[in-house]
């Protein structure tokens, strides 16, 4: 099977997790991996530029080259791509042109015990293809 696997990587350990899940599942099936950070303002989400006129988008640029050289290295191969605006709108787009959207969830949301993460929970809803989600561990 060849496909192409959407991953969105926000630097947090649940999207390292993914990014991981997605390179095995990749090399075991001949897909295609594009790791998506999206930025919106006032935050890169977790990604904080170290020079105040540094664009948000090198930032993000920065933080998603480092967690894939991290996570994967350069095997297999990993599409990066940026996009600016909010995270839920944005994976739900990348889905369209994928056959898996792989996520990881922060769960940083307002309520405790929630299984998964608002952008997550979005994902899942409005998808254009199956979702696999990784909860954030607690080490």
């Amino acid at each position: 099977m060849t496909g192409r696997v959407i991953v969105g990587v926000d630097g947090s350990n649940a999207s390292k997790r993914a990014l991981r899940w997605a390179a095995d599942y990749a090399v075991a099936t001949g897909a295609h991996i594009e790791a998506i950070a999206v930025w919106e303002m006032p935050a890169t989400y977790g990604w904080v530029s170290s020079a105040v006129d540094e664009p948000p988008t090198a930032a993000a640029q920065r933080g998603l080259e480092t967690v894939v050289a991290e996570v994967v290295g350069t095997t297999p191969h990993v599409e990066q791509t940026i996009a600016r605006g909010h995270a839920a709108h944005a994976l739900v787009e990348a889905s369209k042109r994928a056959d898996l959207l792989v996520l990881g969830s922060r769960g940083m949301g307002g309520f405790k015990g929630m299984l998964i993460g608002s952008v997550s929970h979005y994902c899942v809803q409005h998808a254009d293809c199956p979702v696999v989600v990784f909860r954030n561990d607690k080490g």
